[in-house]
């Protein structure tokens, strides 16, 4: 039998133990993301913060809220373009005024409108490394610094600094494989609020006499004997959504692939073409900010690959897209 200090000590032990998990919990990187995304998706907000990308500057407003199980959010441009996105669960109105446009498509759901975010799944340690940095202050905080670093070509990277006290991230970069920064986002203000009134989801746009526009899947036209597909992917990525869509400008509903390693995602749109002057897919990838874009011509349908990934990825999966059974 224990004597009372043998129980002391064991339970001193035991304590130790805990505290010793605990801790290494609090330090583990992948951690600090879950409670990152957590926090992105759960909590209540209102901040302000820039957005710089390819020497490009803008100053935007987030705004989220969920309540009741529904999420609201709304993100307005606080420079020269006045655009504002505003969801409404899964549906989205993009407000365009120097379009004069207004866009209604529907969104996927567990995403924010802070897209540059990363949003991170179980799998990604396949194709990244996740590691802690040295903490940092930020904004008066102390800041977790996390790094994802890309094992292969195929992706960028990330580096984020992590609130401590509420896991909301104060600044992210996106970054190439040599770690040069693509594109970055920090929070100049920075508010968790108890209560957001409904009327922080209005749009200041005067839209009258705008052009109104909705997108949408077409079940019974996705549902076809044929479908595309890429029959070849970069390492990690797996196809996450397959619809039809109905485009402005499209004179038939065009087919909507996307593709993700569970952090990067592709968007393929196949779209039938009739040959016209000077329509020509792009000739090689091209590069808008942190996004590339690749084109190529399949059995006369124009297949288009776009995301935030570098532009050998694009080339590679619109390359790899057919008509047929067994597509990806």
């Amino acid at each position: 039998m224990k004597t009372i200090p043998g129980r002391i000590r064991a339970c001193t032990g035991l304590l130790l133990l805990g505290i010793a998990a605990g801790a290494v919990a609090q330090d583990d990187p992948g951690a600090w993301l879950a409670r990152m995304n957590e926090a992105l998706t759960t909590r209540n907000y209102d901040g302000v913060f820039v957005h710089v990308s390819d020497g490009r500057m803008e100053t935007l407003r987030i705004i989220h809220r969920v309540q009741d199980g529904e999420v609201r959010e709304r993100l307005v441009s606080l420079d020269g373009s006045g655009r504002e996105f505003i969801r409404t669960g899964s549906e989205l109105t993009c407000y365009l005024p120097d379009q004069r446009m207004v866009l209604v498509e529907r969104r996927t759901a567990g995403r924010t409108l802070l897209g540059s975010l990363p949003a991170f799944d179980a799998g990604v340690s396949d194709v990244y490394e996740i590691r802690g940095l040295a903490r940092a202050r930020l904004m008066g905080r102390m800041a977790r610094v996390v790094a994802v670093e890309p094992k292969d070509q195929y992706r960028y990277g990330y580096r984020l600094w992590i609130d401590e006290s509420t896991a909301m991230p104060l600044k992210t970069q996106l970054c190439d494989r040599q770690g040069r920064v693509i594109e970055q986002i920090k929070f100049a203000s920075l508010t968790l609020a108890t209560n957001i009134p409904d009327a922080a989801f209005q749009p200041q746009v005067a839209a009258e006499g705008f052009r109104w526009l909705r997108t949408g899947g077409d079940p019974a036209r996705t549902l076809r004997a044929v479908f595309w597909g890429a029959f070849e992917l970069p390492p990690g990525f797996r196809l996450q959504a397959r619809s039809a869509q109905l485009l402005p400008g499209s004179l038939e509903p065009v087919a909507h692939l996307v593709y993700s390693d569970g952090l990067a995602s592709v968007s393929v749109f196949v779209e039938r073409r009739r040959s016209a002057p000077g329509d020509q897919p792009l000739p090689a990838p091209a590069r808008f900010g942190s996004s590339s874009a690749f084109s190529t011509m399949v059995d006369g349908h124009r297949v288009t690959a776009v995301g935030e990934v570098p532009p050998a990825t694009v080339r590679f999966i619109a390359s790899a897209v057919k008509a047929g059974e067994g597509g990806h």
